[in-house]
């Protein structure tokens, strides 16, 4: 039974190394319970590292991470914890619904969880389909079916709607919100700063380091931009004064 109080995640002085060079430069926050918490940041500043020393398949150099009251990687974690990679990651040999059937059956999870992952993602009409003739959207869509599985307590999704026209973009993040008024909890990365206001919560990391942690309604009064954009680069000039 995993921990019910507490943040869903607890990260202190996370250090992560590449060679000689260090990427992640002693991170310290909180991810709360059932909400959308967004990861920003440009391309390259670390976002996937974090995530991926969040599900506890990246070797940290130091600090520590907590996730659901157990330490990161625990093999209690498997069942309550979906994760979505940037890259789809379904065999395009199989059809979405062969795919969904088979994560299950690895899982655990109630044979009901595919037909009920199939309509949350808007896959129920390309559920025959081979994974190598679905569209790159579609194949996004794909991959957050197979983290929806088994009803998760933390979904972490990395880069979810790259790459997707806005409409579907836009449904994504209903599916987001929905997820969090249920009680999951929802970390989600991109490098679109426009997608900060439909997070409850932001992490706004820049070359390793965490520039901001705060509601976005917070970071725009502090910054005194409306733009989640323009707030960023004045965050950049704040810390470069500092």
């Amino acid at each position: 039974m995993m921990n019910s109080t507490g943040p869903a995640v607890s990260v202190r002085d996370l250090r992560v190394t590449r060679g000689r060079r260090e990427v992640l430069h002693g991170l310290t926050f909180e991810v709360p319970r059932g909400q959308i918490t967004g990861l920003l940041g440009p391309s390259g500043c670390g976002k996937t590292t974090l995530i991926r020393s969040i599900v506890g398949v990246q070797v940290v150099a130091g600090g520590e991470v907590t996730v659901l009251g157990q330490p990161a990687g625990s093999p209690a974690l498997r069942r309550t914890i979906g994760y979505s990679t940037q890259n789809p990651a379904i065999y395009r040999d199989l059809s979405v619904r062969e795919n969904l059937r088979y994560f299950a059956a690895v899982l655990g999870a109630p044979k009901d969880d595919v037909d009920r992952v199939l309509e949350e993602v808007g896959l129920t009409p390309y559920q025959r389909q081979l994974g190598g003739t679905l569209s790159g959207g579609q194949l996004s869509r794909a991959s957050l079916a197979v983290s929806l599985l088994g009803s998760p307590e933390l979904l972490l999704l990395d880069e979810p709607t790259v790459g997707l026209d806005p409409v579907l973009r836009k449904e994504l993040w209903e599916l987001f919100q929905g997820l969090a008024e249920r009680g999951t909890t929802v970390l989600v990365t991109s490098h679109v700063m426009d997608e900060a206001a439909r997070c409850q919560r932001l992490l706004i990391l820049r070359e390793g380091e965490i520039l901001a942690d705060d509601t976005p309604r917070a970071l725009r009064e502090r910054t005194r931009t409306l733009d989640m954009e323009e707030a960023f680069l004045r965050l950049i000039e704040e810390r470069q004064a500092a």
